[in-house]
């Protein structure tokens, strides 16, 4: 994994999965496709299973209070320029500078993950808690992109692998649910997208992506170790 935006670069291109390329931009770190991805996420714009070739990571204050912030991600995509029907939107508080990215090929697919993360609203899930409807800051962020194809099962596979390989990085961190006294699993306010270029030159189609398969080996080792790498490093200059 590396953290290319420390060093004051403002691009990074795969050089596993063609034509993907992520670039901070002001407040934002932008996620592009060469074509658009099959997705499901969790994203505040965009979310839910569909198509998108631009991903984009915006940061807010942590004091951002916005009753409505799908209304108010739409209307910053028209203020950029982005179409609002292919892209996937995501907030956060944390340093967009501290990005962890990885990526590896492997048994049919190439992969990227790329992680933001800040923990000060962790939470562990199961816990009873105040519960809240607005969106609040300080999240941890995934993307974990596919050149391969991929089952809409796969997909959601994906998510729980992903999700697993988080709250492992967050313990061995020892990242603690405040309220609780407990070790965090994630933060209130996390979110994921999964996408697949699916691609059919490698032949196959990948209908499991839990951690006994290739594909859900590989994306939880980049997961936890991009989730490991942002969370230890979020105080850090």
């Amino acid at each position: 994994m590396t953290q290319p935006f420390r060093t004051g670069s403002s691009s990074f291109a795969s050089t596993i999965c063609p034509g993907i390329t992520i670039r901070m931009i002001a407040e934002r770190l932008v996620i592009k496709t060469e074509a658009p991805f099959f997705v499901l996420s969790s994203a505040v714009h965009g979310g839910g299973f569909g198509s998108a070739d631009r991903f984009v990571n915006r940061k807010v204050p942590r004091d951002y209070d916005c009753s409505d912030p799908v209304l108010d991600y739409g209307r910053m995509l028209a203020q950029w320029g982005y179409s609002p029907h292919a892209t996937i939107g995501f907030l956060t508080a944390a340093k967009l500078t501290h990005a962890s990215v990885a990526e590896t090929a492997g048994e049919a697919f190439g992969l990227l993950c790329c992680a933001t993360a800040g923990t000060g609203n962790a939470a562990r899930a199961g816990l009873a808690r105040e519960t809240y409807p607005a969106y609040a800051p300080g999240t941890i962020n995934l993307f974990v992109l596919v050149d391969g194809s991929m089952s809409a099962a796969a997909m959601v596979n994906a998510v729980i692998t992903a999700t697993e390989a988080k709250s492992a990085a967050l313990h061995d961190r020892g990242i603690m649910d405040p309220l609780h006294g407990l070790p965090a699993t994630g933060t209130t306010t996390d979110a994921i997208v999964v996408g697949a270029s699916q691609t059919d030159r490698h032949g196959r189609t990948h209908r499991y992506a839990g951690a006994a398969t290739a594909l859900g080996d590989a994306i939880a080792r980049l997961v936890y170790a991009t989730v490991e790498e942002a969370v230890r490093t979020q105080g850090e200059a």
